[in-house]
């Protein structure tokens, strides 16, 4: 069972702090192109730099290919880096981006487009603590607003405290977890999940994530390193 962790104690950040009122952003003014000619929507808030949407790239910085893996069992199974479409279904990645496991997030070759990388779990928590505001109402500012139902958006009812006041623009991409189809893919449409670069324990790993019902929070959780998870990448 997942550990949800409020990381109340700044004591271990050893990063620059912004206040809560330095949060206006800088959107569509700048992009930043991966490896396979993706092109990234930039978004600056306080001193972070951000890709508006999620990593869905192929290759590593060098150009190796990372494996797509379909078959429930074999990515299950896997050690190395690896990566999916929500349902294994490509439409998904138009609007997600694709899922990865933590072993790609870690890889030396690099996920992140050069310049750019993995942000760390403090990175996450500098975000959504000094800029935001603190972590019970940071997702809210960070999540894109509308709900299916009224038909003014991506997520389910009652998506609350959506307002995208960053321009951070988070979609509920869902997740691949454990188990064979239909219960390796989850929560789509209720939950925006993102890998850090932060190791936890040997087979788990650090992400953030918000959902779409009464909890505006940002919340952070260790989860195993298997699992399909969105990415975002931070400017050097």
């Amino acid at each position: 069972m997942k550990k949800i962790l409020y990381l109340l104690s700044i004591s271990f950040l050893m990063l620059q702090s912004c206040s809560s009122g330095d949060n206006n952003n800088n959107a569509n003014t700048t992009t930043v192109s991966d490896i396979d000619g993706n092109v990234y929507q930039t978004v600056t808030i306080c001193n972070q730099t951000w890709t508006k949407t999620n990593l869905n790239v192929s290759k590593y910085r060098n150009g190796d290919v990372i494996p797509q893996v379909t078959d429930d069992i074999q990515w299950n199974n896997l050690t190395t880096g690896a990566w999916c479409y929500y349902n294994n279904d490509p439409s998904n990645g138009d609007i997600y981006g694709k899922l990865y496991n933590w072993y790609a997030v870690n890889d030396p070759r690099g996920l992140a487009p050069q310049g750019w990388h993995i942000p760390t779990s403090d990175e996450y928590f500098n975000l959504a603590y000094y800029c935001l505001g603190g972590i019970p109402n940071a997702g809210g500012k960070m999540k894109s607003p509308g709900t299916i139902q009224s038909g003014t958006g991506l997520w389910e009812s009652p998506n609350s405290g959506a307002t995208n006041e960053t321009g951070f623009s988070g979609l509920p991409g869902g997740l691949r977890d454990g188990g064979v189809y239909p219960y390796s893919f989850k929560y789509i449409g209720r939950l925006a999940r993102f890998w850090t670069s932060t190791p936890y324990e040997p087979n788990q790993a650090y992400n953030w994530s918000y959902t779409y019902n009464d909890i505006a929070g940002f919340l952070t959780a260790s989860t195993t390193k298997d699992k399909g998870i969105s990415v975002r990448c931070i400017k050097d």
